[in-house]
């Protein structure tokens, strides 16, 4: 018989987290050992510790550069000095957050599958440690990111390249690069971030589909703005778009040095790879040891297949955080909710809005 919780969290990440927060707060309580007519509750996360995608960002991400990074509800973050690695910051934050409170993540455990129940349920397959299992759940709060699923768009000729192929979840360090021509693929934050540290050690040349567009400032009205961009994809079943995507890219002290240096000339896409190369819109051949692709990353949503969520245009249709017309089912960190503030909001929303349903479906069974 399946080990059985009220609700599922899938991750504990930022937004794993919030809404393991939330539930507590609630009143709903660790699976394991629970009393009989209370309210349960189990967060389940693939990583080997407290973290999620922070524990495998580049050593040189400091948290001063860190881009905009939210306290957990509940918990401030603690005083660190800015030039301290986030890999070591932000693991150890998640890790005392998930301690002082209690939450008992499940971890190392990689969710499958989630698919219907016998019983009007969700039952949750996972694997992990060597072990399977199966969790029948009343609700999930689906919380996976994307650091797990990169995007590697698809070149001619990508296979014949003879030198390295590398996506941003693969970078460690720029010295890996000392003395080779890079070609730095992406017009993201992490791409040009990236760029200018590689640009110290390496000849660089940048490619993006479309000429970035740059800003001296940001403010929060153009926050609001592009979240709202976002959420009205989503609404429509549309995939989402990253909200840089909307944006643009703002010039920092060390990205206006890297442009005086001349690195942020930027060269329009490729149109095919070569083994020693890549070839320009107007056929030049320019001769690259690496392509580095920093080309994003998609909602790592494939243990919901067996759901049928998707809908004709490639996305999933959403009400807020819930899946639209499926009140067992929440994505958080998905679409406008993937900053680290959104995902606050987005498990206190999807836990306010799972608590109305299963009193709902309480008051209907007692009805009966």
């Amino acid at each position: 018989m399946p080990q059985a919780a009220d609700v599922v969290v899938i991750g504990a990440g930022q937004a794993g987290l919030s809404a393991a927060y939330h539930l507590r707060r609630r009143g709903f309580v660790p699976a394991v050992g629970a009393e009989t007519g209370e309210r349960t509750s189990l967060v389940l996360d693939a990583e080997d510790g407290p973290g999620g995608a922070w524990r495998h960002r580049w050593r040189s991400l400091r948290m001063s550069t860190v881009n905009g990074i939210h306290d957990l509800p509940g918990i401030e973050q603690p005083d660190v000095e800015p030039e301290a690695a986030s890999v070591d910051v932000l693991p150890a934050y998640f890790g005392d957050y998930e301690h002082e409170l209690g939450l008992d993540v499940v971890r190392p455990v990689r969710v499958r599958r989630v698919e219907e129940g016998d019983d009007g349920g969700l039952l949750v397959r996972w694997e992990g440690g060597g072990r399977s299992g199966v969790v029948a759940a009343r609700a999930i709060v689906n919380a996976t990111g994307t650091w797990s699923k990169p995007f590697w768009p698809a070149y001619p000729g990508q296979e014949t390249f003879r030198g390295r192929q590398l996506h941003t979840a693969d970078y460690v360090r720029a010295e890996d690069f000392a003395g080779q021509r890079v070609a730095v693929v992406g017009g993201g934050i992490s791409a040009v971030q990236l760029l200018e540290e590689v640009s110290h050690v390496a000849e660089t040349y940048w490619f993006t589909r479309r000429e970035p567009v740059w800003r001296d400032s940001f403010d929060p009205q153009d926050g609001s703005r592009a979240v709202a961009m976002v959420a009205d994809r989503v609404r429509e079943g549309l995939p989402p778009l990253s909200v840089v995507s909307v944006t643009g890219l703002i010039k920092t002290p060390s990205l206006r040095a890297a442009e005086a240096r001349g690195v942020l000339h930027r060269r329009p896409m490729f149109t095919r790879i070569e083994p020693d190369g890549v070839v320009t819109p107007d056929g030049e051949l320019v001769p690259v040891d690496v392509i580095f692709w920093n080309t994003g990353f998609r909602a790592a949503l494939d243990h919901l297949r067996p759901l049928h969520l998707r809908t004709a245009g490639g996305g999933i249709r959403m009400d807020g955080t819930q899946v639209d017309g499926e009140p067992r089912v929440h994505l958080i960190g998905y679409g406008p909710s993937a900053s680290t503030i959104g995902a606050n909001r987005a498990g206190r929303d999807a836990v306010n809005r799972i608590v109305r349903y299963l009193d709902a479906t309480a008051s209907d069974a007692a009805a009966r």
